[in-house]
């Protein structure tokens, strides 16, 4: 086709069939782009529509299954409201604990909604939106127990539960280093062994702790004070995600419109 363009020949005939060869075949050519463009394009807006969310699915009242089988709490209604509220759809997964960060950064889903605390450590590998609430720490053991923990040596070298890599677990490897700490992989298994007598007591995000004895209360109760740590959960997305900002916004406007409130008092109503 080149040399017809080139030759200092002329022969018009030809020319003038190549070139209308030519004038069609780019322009299937380009129906065929424009149809792919379009159709990659509806995809991307189909996957801008969803917001893939993953929570623990273990930790009442924030994240549990339901009896059937559902994923339900707090951060599941929240997650549902900034959908809601940002006009895209749900989809809301559960996730071990232990790979709930790792997962997010493999991308298996957008976002974390797990009543998740903000500590340095976190905040390296993930950024965090702004808190959507704040927690404090509890004790909890047997109601005829001796337990205080407002006396140091009633923890070092004392058996006492906690959940693996949470804000309590390392609050109290910081501050009682000497104390005989077993960890668990959900709050639930370490729920367990306290109700068996395996410890002695156990530490606890204060809102679960209450949910847990709402069904336990018989045997069991807080011991001394709330613990006080400056501790706020928030949502996490990967590092540099404009999804941050989305999610902020949409935090705001459900706090501004009066759905949160009325989340929190679905949910914590527990005194």
């Amino acid at each position: 086709m080149l040399d017809l363009f080139t030759s200092g020949k002329k022969q018009p005939g030809r020319l003038k069939t190549v070139t209308l060869l030519t004038t069609v075949a780019m322009s299937v050519a380009l129906t065929a782009c424009g149809g792919q463009s379009e159709s990659a394009a509806t995809e991307e807006k189909a996957a801008d529509d969803v917001l893939h969310i993953a929570t623990e699915g273990a930790y009442a009242p924030f994240n549990y299954t339901d009896a059937a089988g559902n994923l339900a709490g707090f951060d599941v209604d929240i997650s549902n409201a900034l959908c809601e509220q940002m006009q895209v759809t749900c989809e809301i997964e559960s996730q071990d604990w232990e790979g709930i960060i790792p997962g997010l950064k493999a991308k298996k889903y957008d976002a974390i909604v797990a009543a998740m605390s903000v500590t340095p450590e976190r905040s390296a590998q993930v950024d965090f939106t702004e808190p959507y609430f704040t927690n404090s720490l509890v004790f909890i053991a047997t109601k005829d127990s001796a337990f205080d923990p407002s006396q140091a040596q009633m923890i070092n070298g004392h058996q006492i539960a906690a959940q693996r890599s949470t804000i309590s677990s390392q609050w109290l490897e910081n501050t009682y280093p000497e104390a005989d700490i077993k960890m668990y992989d959900t709050l639930n298994n370490a729920f367990l062994d306290l109700e068996s007598g395996r410890v002695e007591a156990m530490i606890s995000d204060k809102l679960p702790a209450l949910e847990w004895l709402s069904h336990n209360n018989d045997g069991f109760e807080l011991k001394g004070d709330e613990i006080e740590i400056d501790d706020n959960f928030a949502i996490a997305v990967r590092k540099e995600d404009p999804l941050k900002q989305k999610l902020n916004e949409a935090l705001a406007a459900i706090k501004a419109n009066g759905t949160y409130d009325t989340l929190k008092d679905k949910h914590f109503s527990i005194p």
